[in-house]
């Protein structure tokens, strides 16, 4: 008898594991997992918060330039701790560079922005507006920069690049902020977001597709001169969806012309030569 109740214990304890094993729902990384907030929510927080900020300064010479621009990209943090300025009728953080003197024209400026936000699919960018200033804090010109994403091995060569040439040599200083029609854009992006199939629990990821990042007021972003591994990765980056072709076979045979195929063709001529009169 005193050997009967641990073994019955035992049994209960088991019978238990096994009736929750059954029962309990199959557990999802936390990384992996949609969000439980709504998409645009973070959002718009983020754009009532930079409206809601008293603006520092609203024109170029109200600026700091005393960082120089640095040698190689360095990451930039822009959110609620920055400054904000009010350009042409629009809040935006900013950051502000001098010039390097010394460095021979034309040479390339390089900017990454990172995704902001844990879940691809409710992420939103930072895009940037570049201004060359003169001297005198004139602008010279203005470009809002185009971003193209890329997906590499490491963190450094993973984002959304882009850049801008400097060839004026009368540019002294580069002022970074983000239009009224960058915040309102978006950013072409080629990887589908994980899908959740709910009704058997289990994780299923797109591994194809495309969708659009859109742009918000704040989030990281690198810059500074161009390296090689930025000037690589911008080269690879995808900027837009590609065309739709013909085929990869019929764009082989047009870029690489397939000995059988030629002198099939040179076989068929001479047949037809031969049986002409």
């Amino acid at each position: 008898m005193p050997h009967r109740f641990p073994a019955t214990v035992a049994a209960l304890v088991l019978a238990a594991l096994l009736a929750g094993c059954h029962t309990a729902k199959v557990l999802i990384p936390p990384n992996l997992r949609p969000p439980s907030e709504n998409t645009g929510d973070a959002l718009k927080l983020a754009q009532q918060q930079l409206l809601q900020a008293t603006p520092c300064c609203s024109s170029f010479a109200d600026f700091s330039y005393r960082s120089m621009l640095p040698w190689q990209p360095e990451k930039f943090t822009l959110g609620s701790s920055s400054m904000v300025a009010n350009l042409n009728g629009t809040h935006s953080y900013f950051l502000a560079f001098r010039l390097p003197a010394d460095v021979k024209l034309p040479y390339q400026v390089a900017m990454k922005s990172e995704l902001n936000g844990r879940w691809l699919h409710a992420s939103y960018l930072f895009a940037p507006t570049v201004v060359l200033l003169d001297e005198g804090f004139q602008p010279i010109r203005s470009v809002d920069i185009g971003l193209c994403e890329h997906m590499g091995w490491s963190d450094e060569t993973t984002g959304a690049f882009g850049s801008v040439s400097v060839d004026e040599p009368q540019a002294r200083y580069l002022l970074v902020y983000s239009s009224a029609d960058q915040q309102s854009g978006k950013t072409y992006w080629e990887q589908s977001p994980a899908s959740i199939t709910t009704t058997t629990a289990t994780l299923k990821m797109n591994p194809t597709g495309s969708f659009s990042i859109p742009h918000g007021p704040d989030g990281s972003l690198w810059v500074g001169m161009m390296n090689k591994t930025y000037k690589k990765t911008i080269d690879n980056a995808i900027c837009k969806k590609a065309e739709k072709g013909d085929g990869v076979l019929n764009t082989l045979r047009t870029a690489l012309p397939l000995p059988w195929i030629n002198s099939s063709n040179n076989s068929g001529s001479k047949t037809n030569h031969a049986s002409s009169p």
